[in-house]
């Protein structure tokens, strides 16, 4: 037999071998991958491949970096008013930056800054080995990436919301953007920009304003244990916030002490001993509604608002220069005005009405308005909340508008708060006892606001009295129907006779009458110069002349001198009852008297920069001819004569020292009917003022012409008000005569004063506008040619 045949060597060990190949293979193949991934890793998440990894920082995102500043608000002298804000910063240049400040921020969180590109390896490795118990691995480039770019808040990308991995995508995007942060930047541009974008806590974005906010200072004057501090707050601005976690914060000041101690930074010795100071604080946060001026804000946030968003503007964030038209100084004389003013009144108010032992709010025939408070009550925004919490449960509502609790409330004594025991209805009861104010001054010829003061505290009343009140105007609004007479033919000295009248109409088709009523119920029967009534504030006359003039007349005048309000067209038109006005109209209406005709829109800022001080926006005047410069003149002449006038309503006036250097003022005081509303207007050579007074609702006011006219609400606040602008030597403000007319005056006639019926005359002025009789007259002073004397 022949022996078996043996299997072949080769064939029986190639089966052994395959295996082995297969899994080099793999793992090869693996190692590939896994290589190419790593190195396209980088470029899949900066390119957002398939939209897995969320957007990256773009080129010009690198190159101009937009960070969120503060816009700010200055007055026309330069003085800051406030912020507009959502993050309150201010950046300042690194030769501001107080230089141990950075050796500490440094030496506590990222002591190999210098060394490293953006990313530190070495740091990286020990936070990864030691779990993040030896501290973060994350480096000032890498800090500065995720304040500049939001990078945690921004588009994550379909990778992004699954855990662990979305925490690898954002350091991945906070690793790349750092490197190029280090490639494109200084390392003291990265530490400028990232001490100007940090957060500190308390609502301070940027070391200059956390300077401020806890030590009222700059942040090249810090010392070295406030820069410690600022430092250590750093590393969690709540947990170490030193206002309101003091000794949390002291012990973080010390470990970055400690820290600047190990980098030699300071000595040790001094190190020890800045150790055991206790933490010193001047700590006040800043707010967007700080400082002076908060009603006019108001107004001024609104329009800007609205232009930024019009022009891909952000207010609160692009750090906008806001220029206004405010003067600083003429504005805190305002306000001091108003509020000595205001506060006597206020006691006069309340002396009132305890003498009568009763409250404020009464209606036509002076009783009081029962269950005025209750009805008050259900038009709030508490009442509302209360009501939807205890719906269908009246008891508990009941309960609730009756507790009492502590509250702090406004008061004229002292600082100008207490705290009282109250309940919501006590509280209501309370606030409705005050009177309000507002008060506007503009430059007639510009158009430029220079005091806006809408009421007497913004803490305690929000709503603006100058702009978004609105009330009847009462006498003051009687300027516009002798406007409209001068304006179609008549004259100052044309007459109509004070005596008792009644005014027949239509009103829906129906025949009505009306019988208007002088303030005092009296009739002299004189035949008045349209001078003399309006200064002397005549219903009879100016009835009559409403009705001679023609009421819609009277409308379209109003509203063409700058009354943007809705108007009725009544017969008591004239008289101010129909419809509501503002200050800021009225104040604007007026101008255009002293304006030589031309109607000026009030205007309250003057241009708008960027963060870098570029104009972006200039703000001209903007005016139109809104009546002929004769008839302006004329009605300049009108206005004078409410204190040359005998019995002129403006002749309080005369009690202020405003009447040196021949200095001349028009004006015209205004009351409604139940004396709810106070008036004055007043004109200058330079100056348009308005001033409103009276209580929250029309319902809450005094019961009689000696405490109640606008002559004695309103009329004060401009007198003294005025007196303080002439007596401010820093303000360009002289008292003088208004300005002669610009044209020929061609009326027949102009007043001689009626001090003395019996020399009345009628003088005739075609020539008189080009040369000095007219002047004289209207002086009051200067003889008359022999031609005219009697």
């Amino acid at each position: 037999m022949s022996a078996p045949e043996q299997p072949n060597s080769t064939s029986t060990s190639r089966p052994a071998r395959r295996w082995p190949n297969l899994v080099s293979r793999t793992v090869w193949a693996f190692f590939v991958v896994f290589l190419g991934i790593f190195l396209l890793y980088p470029i899949l998440v900066k390119s957002n491949f398939l939209f897995l990894f969320g957007k990256s920082p773009g080129l010009e995102d690198l190159e101009s970096p937009r960070v969120e500043q503060a816009s700010e608000l200055y007055t026309a002298d330069g003085v800051l008013l406030g912020k507009y804000f959502r993050e309150n910063r201010a950046p300042v240049p690194y030769s501001k930056i107080s230089p141990l400040l950075i050796k500490a921020l440094i030496a506590t969180e990222d002591v190999r800054f210098y060394d490293h590109s953006g990313i530190d390896l070495t740091a990286l490795a020990r936070a990864v080995a030691g779990g993040g118990k030896n501290g973060g691995g994350s480096t000032l480039s890498q800090q500065l990436a995720k304040n500049l770019y939001k990078i945690r808040r921004g588009d994550k990308g379909l990778l992004g919301h699954i855990p662990l991995v979305n925490i690898l995508v954002i350091k991945t995007k906070e690793w790349l953007t750092a490197v190029e942060l280090e490639r494109r930047y200084t390392k003291e541009e990265i530490l400028k920009m990232y001490l100007n974008t940090v957060e500190f806590g308390s609502t301070a974005y940027g070391i200059k304003v956390a300077a401020k906010t806890f030590f009222n200072t700059s942040a090249d004057s810090l010392k070295p244990e406030e820069a410690a501090m600022l430092v250590g707050v750093l590393n969690n601005p709540t947990a170490f916030n030193p206002r309101f976690h003091p000794d949390a914060a002291l012990k973080r000041r010390n470990v970055v002490l400690e820290r600047m101690s190990q980098a030699r930074v300071l000595p040790a010795a001094a190190i020890d001993s800045l150790q055991k100071l206790p933490i010193v604080l001047h700590y006040r946060v800043e707010k967007h509604i700080d400082g002076p001026d908060t009603y006019f804000r108001g107004a001024v946030s609104q329009f800007v608002n609205k232009w930024c968003e019009a022009n891909g503007y952000d207010m609160y964030r692009d750090g906008l220069k806001i220029y206004t038209t405010i003067d600083s100084r003429m504005q805190a004389h305002a306000e001091e005005a108003l509020q000595e003013r205001m506060k006597r009144l206020q006691r006069d108010f309340d002396n009132f009405w305890r003498n009568r032992g009763g409250n404020p709010w009464v209606d036509d025939e002076g009783h009081e308005i029962p269950d005025f408070i209750e009805t008050q009550m259900k038009r709030t925004d508490q009442y509302k909340l209360l009501a939807a919490r205890y719906k269908g449960q009246p008891a508990r509502l009941d309960s609730a508008l009756h507790a009492k609790r502590p509250m702090k409330v406004f008061t004229w004594k002292g600082d100008g708060d207490t705290t009282l025991v109250l309940s919501p209805l006590d509280s209501l009861a309370y606030y409705k006892h005050f009177l309000h104010a507002g008060m506007m001054t503009m430059d007639p010829f510009t158009g430029h606001v220079k005091a806006w003061v809408g009421g007497i505290n913004y803490r305690f009343f929000k709503y603006d009295h100058v702009k978004q009140g609105r009330r009847q105007a009462g006498s003051t609004f009687k300027p516009f129907v002798y406007l409209t007479a001068l304006d179609n033919g008549y004259t100052p000295c044309d007459r109509i006779r004070d005596q008792r009248v009644t005014i027949n109409y239509v009103e829906n088709g129906k025949p009505m009458e009306w019988k208007p009523d002088n303030v005092t119920r009296e009739y002299t029967g004189i035949n008045m110069t349209l001078r003399h009534a309006m200064a002397r504030s005549v219903n009879s006359v100016t009835a009559q002349l409403t009705e001679k003039v023609g009421w819609d007349n009277v409308v379209k005048y109003a509203h063409k001198v700058g009354i943007t309000s809705p108007l009725l067209s009544v017969p008591s038109i004239g008289l101010g009852s129909g419809g509501d006005v503002s200050v800021y109209e009225m104040v604007d209406a007026y101008s255009t008297f002293v304006n030589n005709g031309f109607q000026s829109e009030p205007q309250y800022i003057t241009r708008i920069e960027d963060r870098n001080g570029n104009v972006i926006k200039q703000f001209d005047p903007k005016q139109r001819r809104a009546i002929p410069s004769e008839t302006a003149w004329l009605m300049l002449y009108m206005l004078r004569g409410g204190m040359d006038e005998p019995g002129g309503t403006s002749q309080a006036l005369w009690e202020y020292e405003l009447w040196k250097k021949d200095n001349q003022i028009g004006g015209k005081t205004g009351t409604t009917s139940n004396y709810s509303d106070g008036w004055y207007m007043g004109v200058t050579k330079d100056l348009v003022t308005g001033v409103w007074v009276g209580g929250e609702d029309r319902s809450i006011h005094f019961q009689g012409s000696q405490q109640g006219e606008g002559g004695r609400m309103a009329l004060p606040i401009f007198g003294a008000y005025m007196e303080k602008l002439y007596q401010d030597k820093d303000l360009d403000i002289t008292m003088g005569p208004f300005p002669r007319p610009t044209t020929k005056i061609t009326k027949k006639y102009i007043c001689v004063s009626e001090s003395e019926p019996r020399r009345r005359r009628e003088v005739p002025i075609d020539t008189i506008a080009t040369d000095n009789l007219l002047e004289n007259l209207n002086n009051g002073g200067g003889a008359l040619p022999d031609s005219l004397k009697l």
